[in-house]
Formats: C-alpha cells, structure tokens, sequence
C-alpha cells in the first residue's frame, strides 16, 4: 500500500504527525509513504522509516511571488512530481485551504478533515472521504485518530512513538553534560524574559552543566548573545542546519525551551525536556511523550492565544503572564525530572 501525506508545515505540526505512521506501519504490514512538506523542513519527514520519498514544496515563497513561479517552471515541475504515482490513498493532514489544493491535484482517493474539523472548514471540499476528528485533544492524537479512521485499523492506546532513532543523530564525539536553550519563536507572547533566562543559565552552569544557546535569524542570534553575555559557561552556537541541531539536541542532557517548533523534536528525540507555555495552551499543542514536562503559567488571562501579549495591570516582566514562572521554578522542575528518569533507568 502506498499513501502520499500532504503536511507542509509548521515544524511542530510536521513533528506531530510521525507517530500516525508509526502506528500504520504497526497496523499495515505493506504501507509506505511519501510525503510533500515546505522545502525548509524537508529532512523531518525523512527521519521516520517508514517515509521513502519526500516532495519538496515552495508555497511560502511562491505566495510572494506567484508569476515567478509560474514563469520559471517551478509550479509545473512540482506539479509534475506529484502526479508521479497514483496512491492507494492521499492524506491532507493540515486540513488548510493550500494543502487542500495540492490535495486536489494528487492521484488517489483523499482523505482529509471534515468540516467541523479541519482549521479552514473548506478545505474539507476537496477530499472523497472527510472525517470528523474532535477538536479538543491533543494535536498528535488528532493525527493518530485521522490516519485510523482513513486506513481502516483500531487507533492503538499505546504512547505515541515518533518513529525517530536517537542513533541516526548519534556522534563519536563526547562532552561533559551540556543543557540546550530554547529560547526562540515567533510569537512574542510567547518569549520568556531574557532576565529569566540568564537567571536559569547561572543556576544551570553552577551544578557544572554547560548551555548551549541555538539560533535561526539575526534577530534569534542576537537574544542568543544577550543571554549569554552574563553567564560565561553559557555559549550561543554557530549556524546549523537542522540535521546538525537535532545531533547537538539528542546528545543533550536535557533542553529547556518554549512553544517552539524545536521542543517538539525534543519529544521525538526522547530527551528530558521541560517547556513553558504562557499564551498557549499545553493541552493541546504541549510536548507529548517520554521525559516531557509542560510547565504552564498561572494567571488570569493565560492562556490568551493572542500573538502579543495585551495584559495593561503592573507586571514585574513582559509577557507578564510569566513572572508566574520564575527561572528557579523551571530549576526545580528539571532537576525533579533528571532526578525522576535516573530512579527509572
């Protein structure tokens, strides 16, 4: 059997969906994968065994210059490739207007959200079959259930399992115990304060567990700096791809990040991890699997789910949802976590 999966984006929403092929390769004894995804993220999807081809797209870039596309003969070629094979079955996991139209263009019968459940309800018009998935669970069960319910098998109870190797990342080289900051996202409700941070790295390098601070743009780079410019065992990291990060990632004796793409890899790494969530919700969108802990704030207005924090009252920081959630708070937390995953090994 031969399924095309159509999820082109965000990191963490492609992250979500490995564990529904782990759980049809388990289910389907023959069933392989391709699968089409943004051009930047093209190495997660290769990660999983069970996926052997994966078909680049460029919507983010072509939205922006859409006649360019067309002219340079990128469209045709991508369009092309699609139609390479017909499928037993196509799944648009993303339930968008965009993935439905490269949906629509597949050989097979599609699969998809219905309309009460996909995030852009028209979507569902360009499927054969439309399911109906409630809304309020959590991302990666919301998958797991999709691709149950397209392919015909019983949805397993068991944990999610990412299908990712730790030992396709491993290195011959070692290190003394390092930690990894994730420090960097979009939203800027979603920042924690970089005073917290460098308060964390102090407490962090004093139980002699070096920081790594990575970095995706200037702007990443520069916060990086800030953070480690008081804290000399605190060191930003040069430029990497995301194969090289998720090496420098597995390795790690644990990361502490925020609701970033990023963490969610940490879940399907397996490494012990604990991250904050102030304007979003952990419940639905948290890190999900072994070693995972999603520290969530405790105020008023969290979680808003607006993408700049709009509280007006007196804060001691900004967003100030997380003054909640002070860096010797987190502390506690990893060291609870080491601590609870050594009594377990």
């Amino acid at each position: 059997m031969r399924v095309l999966i159509i999820k082109t984006s965000s990191m963490g929403d492609i992250i979500h969906t490995l564990p529904a092929l782990t759980d049809a390769t388990r289910a389907i004894q023959d069933i392989r994968f391709d699968w089409v995804v943004e051009d930047s993220f093209v190495d997660i999807p290769a990660w999983h065994s069970a996926v052997d081809t994966v078909i680049p797209v460029s919507l983010r870039r072509w939205r922006k210059q859409p006649f360019k596309a067309v002219v340079s003969g990128e469209w045709k070629q991508f369009r092309q490739r699609l139609r390479e094979h017909s499928y037993d079955y196509v799944i648009d996991a993303q339930g968008l207007i965009k993935s439905a139209f490269i949906c629509k263009r597949a050989r097979g019968q599609k699969h998809g959200f219905d309309k009460a459940s996909a995030r852009e309800g028209l979507a569902s018009r360009a499927y054969d079959v439309a399911h109906f998935i409630p809304r309020k669970q959590h991302a990666v069960q919301r998958l797991r259930r999709l691709f149950a319910n397209a392919l015909r098998y019983s949805m397993p109870d068991r944990m999610a399992d990412y299908g990712v190797s730790r030992e396709h990342f491993k290195t011959l080289d070692t290190e003394p115990a390092y930690a990894i900051f994730l420090h960097a996202t979009t939203w800027p409700s979603k920042h924690w304060p970089v005073e917290y941070w460098q308060q964390l790295a102090h407490l962090v390098t004093a139980a002699n567990i070096t920081v790594y601070l990575p970095w995706g743009n200037e702007q990443e780079r520069l916060r990086a700096e800030q953070i480690a410019q008081v804290v000399p065992q605190a060191h930003v990291l040069s430029a990497m791809s995301l194969n090289q990060l998720a090496t420098r990632m597995a390795a790690a004796h644990f990361v502490v990040g925020i609701d970033t793409g990023l963490a969610h890899l940490t879940a399907a790494l397996g490494v012990p991890s604990v991250t904050l969530y102030g304007s979003t919700r952990a419940d639905l969108t948290g890190t999900l699997g072994a070693c995972q802990v999603n520290l969530e704030v405790d105020f008023d207005c969290a979680p808003c789910m607006k993408r700049e924090c709009a509280y007006q009252g007196s804060a001691t920081v900004s967003p100030a949802c997380y003054q909640t959630l002070p860096a010797e708070k987190v502390w506690d937390e990893v060291q609870s976590l080491l601590t609870k995953q050594a009594d377990e090994s």
